[in-house]
């Protein structure tokens, strides 16, 4: 089931991937356009003997990115985990560098690689790659906070079920398991400790929010046959509804009220969201009730954002026939 559950994983996130070089986004409150000029596209370095390489998050200031990158061995891929401080590359070879999940502002980042038969999550602090503790089924991180407080999914080794696992900062070496609706997955937490996730079973999923005090309320729009949570940031979530008839609506959140705002139509995805609510997913960045395209892509080159941060940075991949990190600015 562990096996099983890791493939779960592993199906998901590349199906991102491939839905990202495809996708688009907005957000709806007003702001001042900006000039297509300003927005511009930058190769961030990497390792010249690698095949590929993505710049899969950043932190809220945009100081530190962090990423992964493939590199052919003799007998296996070799999988190194990348991380950029101020545009300056570290490199750490690791087998258990399958997926980078967030990077906070100190620079610390967490992920998850296969080991031991399961799935198993990682800190990457003060240049030193660590296992974090985890249950017999295993577990995938999916945010950080500027706290240091991790929140993540464990996976129960009978029967593959989902639940919510947070590392507690305040607690280095342990982890806890949250009282959450069933099959519930976190996608983000923010930095007061706000945990916004999905809940359900296969195509009956539900959002949620978890606030610093205990309570948990859904996270949803009337008349929503299921919802989908992505991201959360400042006071701001996002994600998708399914309305029924195949109408699927990208909305946000504002956190603070459960009040929710639709997104662009032409929107077929949301990836992440910055604390003044601007949107990236796919090709696209938003400021407003329209998007507009991040430069880069064309015929035969896809370019996806993965993560953007409070000032406005934003990071993620081109492929050209190789897939390279990238990051926009001004945009």
């Amino acid at each position: 089931m562990a096996h099983l559950a890791r493939r779960r994983m592993l199906a998901t996130a590349t199906a991102g991937l491939l839905s990202a070089a495809l996708g688009v986004a907005t957000a709806p409150a007003a702001a001042a356009p900006r000039t297509a000029s300003a927005c511009k596209l930058s190769t961030l370095p990497y390792p010249a003997d690698v095949y590929r390489a993505d710049a899969q998050a950043i932190d809220r200031t945009g100081r530190f990115i962090a990423g992964t990158a493939l590199r052919r061995g003799e007998e296996s891929n070799q999988l190194l985990l990348l991380l950029w401080k101020r545009g300056r590359l570290t490199t750490i070879e690791s087998p258990l560098a399958d997926a980078v999940a967030d990077v906070n502002t100190a620079g610390t980042v967490v992920g998850s690689g296969w080991a031991d038969g399961r799935t198993r999550p990682w800190i990457l602090r003060d240049g030193v790659l660590e296992l974090l503790p985890s249950p017999p089924g295993g577990a995938q991180p999916s945010a950080i906070n500027g706290a240091g407080d991790i929140v993540g999914v464990g996976v129960d080794p009978n029967t593959g079920d989902p639940f919510t696992v947070r590392w507690p900062a305040a607690r280095p070496g342990t982890f806890e398991v949250l009282d959450l609706p069933a099959n519930a997955a976190p996608k983000g937490i923010t930095e007061d400790g706000t945990i916004v996730g999905t809940a359900g079973e296969f195509a009956a999923w539900t959002g949620w929010v978890r606030y610093p005090d205990g309570r948990v309320e859904a996270l949803t729009v009337p008349g929503a046959r299921t919802t989908i949570v992505y991201a959360a940031q400042g006071h701001w979530a996002i994600g998708r509804v399914n309305l029924g008839d195949g109408n699927q609506v990208k909305v946000r959140w504002d956190l603070r009220d459960g009040s929710w705002s639709r997104l662009a139509d032409e929107l077929p995805l949301v990836t992440d969201v910055n604390k003044r609510g601007t949107v990236v997913g796919g090709d696209r960045i938003a400021r407003g009730g329209t998007s507009r395209l991040l430069p880069g892509g064309g015929a035969q080159v896809g370019v996806g954002a993965r993560a953007i941060s409070d000032t406005g940075t934003v990071v993620g991949f081109r492929n050209d026939g190789r897939v390279t990190p990238v990051r926009w600015t001004g945009c």
